[in-house]
């Protein structure tokens, strides 16, 4: 008798089989990947992923005599070995997926440890017991997909067939944590609550409640109402429109985020898709959005998916306490999720397991990017492919939403260059041009250079007004200077505060907004996309187009001040040099804004966009460079077989290339408890981060390496978290005004040493 997984039984009566395991996990895996037209190929790694458990050594592992086997090379071999014609390449496929079961997706060749190569290599067929096969039927044939193949682009190929690697992956891994999960849960008399409604069923409620919400309006008045229902009726109009890639383009204030959702709903009611999937740039605005959907459609059915720490534990004897909302964001089974850009597309490149896993739950879904504008240029070219690839071959609709639309239609870029979308008439928006000049709210104003103590002077003639620059440095120098000349109202946001007090000042800002209260913010970028304030002028320091626009969207957002007296002054800031990102994106603007009288059209945009791709050119657009070759390059066909470096891709593949390490500060009392918990080993690493999340300040590794020599941070329950929680012990270094003030952390330590 051959064991999948043990007890504290020595006498194994209660041991899971080998086989029952296998078999469990092969039909799981399979209802996941038939969805996607990939189930043969889901089975066929389900029934094979534990295949070297069929080996005596590993069966005296268990059981608590010698040491570890490799249980996975086998299956992957055995994969390889059996399949034929046209099933060749995908079984080769299903080996990396075999392989990487339990440490990730691995590379093919080169440098990285352990590449599939080196263990198919090494694999020694005689350490398996035959009897695997007289208990599995392996069936290794018609495991190639009726997808629509890129036989003509190898690179695209390629690219599709990782893809397809990754989504064989997220179905095996989610069957096998599953079945284990279910086993010990029943060893140990523990249940866990995954079950969510099917977006299907619970449609129509979702649609009556989003018509209620929308009625609650009453029948439009005023032009800005009117405007914004037109919106809402075009873009719901074509929703019966067949699944693929969209754009909605609508300036702030057209009521883009409900429109959105209203062509979600309709939409996947009139194609069955599975999930709604609202994908959002910045934790600032995501607790904004969720709140909204949770307040149009109920809270049972949206979940939040966002963690500034990830939990590496995902094994199935550490979850206890783990709740319904915590288990689905290891799967997204809800019917409405909210994530980050982040979340998303690095789960997308992901070859951890602990990321992966969700996959195949991506695949058939509605996904609306928000505020698609902020899609890094580094990475432009492999998210493209990939959003391509998704509509193409896995069902999903997509839509690029923004007031600032990134100008990806195929047509604006060169015949031979590999970036673009098939956009055309694809807008949902009706006629973006006119709605960009009806809802203009605001006038540019180009001030050249302008010193800190010249915008200080400007800023004493308006009472509200919204200043942003371009870095945390910056933000908190004119903050202070602005303190010290006795302005009244001076607030200062920045990512040096943490998100609970980020959110708590927001809230602050827009009652003295409401109440005609002094109100002067002074910000970074973070205030710009999608947060909601309504401010009657503001400065900003120069930056590409996309960001002014976005910028001045804070600006008049309601549009009840003339536009002419809403004023959004761009200026240079001597003092305080663009980073040499934002200087090569002013240079863009510079080259183009002759042509517009309107900067802020929908061709003014694109015309901008346009020479931001042509400067960087298509090797700019992927600059997420695995040893000095870009990411989509590390996926090639190698004659008839394949060269994937799925892990090298997948470490290099950082949406967030700041370099950032993150600081708890426990600030109030819920963070403090949560801190205490931390030496609590029955708690999930997950559990407590996303408690902590939004206690997290974003510091440079120097300074944060600095803070710890001085003893004033210091890594919590480090003998049962490891390095994961770095926790500011020392209060005096953040105020709730100006945040966490890491340049102190030497001149500290000096300082108390006197007397």
């Amino acid at each position: 008798m051959y064991y999948a997984h043990s007890t504290k039984r020595a006498d194994k009566r209660d041991w899971q089989g080998l086989a029952e395991h296998l078999q469990a996990v092969a039909k799981l895996a399979e209802s996941f990947g038939r969805r996607l037209g990939i189930g043969e190929a889901a089975r066929l790694a389900g029934l094979l992923h534990d295949l070297g458990k069929y080996n005596p050594a590993f069966q005296d592992y268990i059981a608590g005599r010698g040491s570890s086997v490799d249980h996975s090379t086998a299956g992957a071999a055995i994969a390889c070995q059996r399949a034929a014609g046209g099933s060749r390449i995908v079984a080769e496929i299903v080996a990396y997926t075999i392989a990487g079961h339990h440490a990730g997706l691995p590379d093919m060749t080169g440098k990285a440890l352990s590449t599939l190569t080196e263990r198919l290599n090494a694999f020694a067929g005689a350490s398996l017991d035959p009897a695997w096969e007289s208990e599995l039927a392996v069936n290794a044939a018609n495991l190639l997909p009726a997808f629509q193949w890129e036989t003509t682009d190898r690179p695209r190929c390629a690219f599709q067939l990782a893809l397809l690697g990754r989504m064989i992956f997220s179905c095996l891994v989610d069957a096998d944590f599953k079945d284990t999960e279910r086993f010990y849960g029943r060893i140990e008399g523990r249940s866990f609550d995954r079950q969510w409604p099917q977006l299907e069923d619970i449609l129509p409620g979702l649609l009556d409640r989003y018509d209620a919400h929308m009625s609650r309006f009453g029948s439009p008045a005023g032009e800005l109402n009117m405007l914004r229902a037109d919106v809402l009726s075009h873009v719901r109009s074509r929703a019966r429109e067949a699944p693929g890639l969209y754009t909605l383009t609508v300036p702030t204030g057209g009521g883009k985020t409900l429109a959105s959702l209203g062509f979600a709903l309709d939409h996947a009611r009139a194609h069955g898709h599975s999930r709604i999937i609202f994908a959002i740039p910045f934790t600032s605005i995501i607790d904004q959005t969720a709140a909204i959907f949770r307040e149009v459609l109920g809270d049972e059915v949206v979940l939040e998916h966002h963690s500034s720490i990830d939990d590496e534990d995902r094994s199935p004897d550490r979850r206890a306490g783990r709740d319904k909302l915590k288990l689905a964001m290891e799967d997204w089974a809800a019917p409405l999720v909210v994530t980050t850009n982040v979340q998303l597309f690095e789960s997308l490149f992901a070859a951890r397991t602990s990321r992966a896993r969700k996959l195949h739950n991506i695949a058939n879904s509605v996904i609306i990017l928000d505020e698609a504008q902020t899609l890094p240029r580094p990475l432009l070219l492999p998210v493209v492919w990939m959003l391509e690839a998704l509509a193409r071959d896995y069902g999903c609709t997509i839509v690029l939403c923004t007031a600032t639309q990134p100008a990806l239609d195929r047509r604006n870029f060169p015949a031979s260059h590999p970036a673009g979308l098939p956009l055309e008439g694809k807008e949902l928006a009706p006629d973006p041009e006119d709605l960009a000049r009806r809802l203009k709210r605001v006038a540019l104003r180009h001030a050249g250079p302008l010193s800190d103590a010249a915008l200080i002077d400007e800023l004493a003639d308006a009472p509200q007004a919204l200043v942003i620059v371009n870095s945390r440095k910056h933000a908190l120098q004119l903050y202070r200077a602005a303190e010290a000349a006795g302005l009244a109202g001076i607030v200062h946001l920045t990512t040096r505060q943490y998100a609970a007090d980020r959110r708590r000042i927001l809230a602050d800002v827009r009652q003295r907004l409401k109440d005609g209260a002094p109100c002067r913010l002074v910000a970074t970028s973070l205030v710009e996309a999608g947060v909601d304030l309504d401010f009657p002028c503001g400065w900003r320091a120069e930056a590409g187009l996309d960001q002014i626009a976005q910028a001045a969207g804070r600006v008049n957002r309601e549009g009840k001040r003339p536009v002419d007296q809403s004023i959004v002054t761009i200026f240079q800031a001597p003092d305080n040099p663009s980073p040499s990102e934002i200087k090569d994106l002013t240079g863009d603007m510079q080259r183009m804004m002759h042509r517009h009288p309107d900067l802020f059209t929908p061709a003014a945009m694109a015309d901008f966009f346009g020479e931001v791709y042509w400067r960087v050119g298509k090797e700019g657009l992927d600059r997420g460079r695995v040893d000095g070759e870009p990411i989509l390059q590390k996926f090639r066909l190698s004659g008839s077989g394949t060269d994937f470096s799925y892990r090298s891709a997948a470490e290099n593949f950082c949406m967030i290339e700041s370099g950032m390490l993150p600081v708890i500060v426990p600030g109030d009392e819920q963070a403090r408890e949560a801190v205490r918990q931390l030496e609590i080993d029955q708690i999930p690493s997950g559990a407590l981060a996303r408690k902590l999340q939004t206690y997290i300040v974003q510091v440079p590794p120097k300074a944060r390496g600095l803070l710890i020599r001085n003893g004033k941070v210091a890594f919590a329950a480090q003998g049962i978290r490891q390095d994961q929680f770095a926790v500011l012990l020392d209060g005096t270094l953040y105020d709730k005004t100006v945040g966490l003030l890491w340049e102190d952390a030497d001149y500290l330590s000096f300082e108390q040493f006197m007397i």
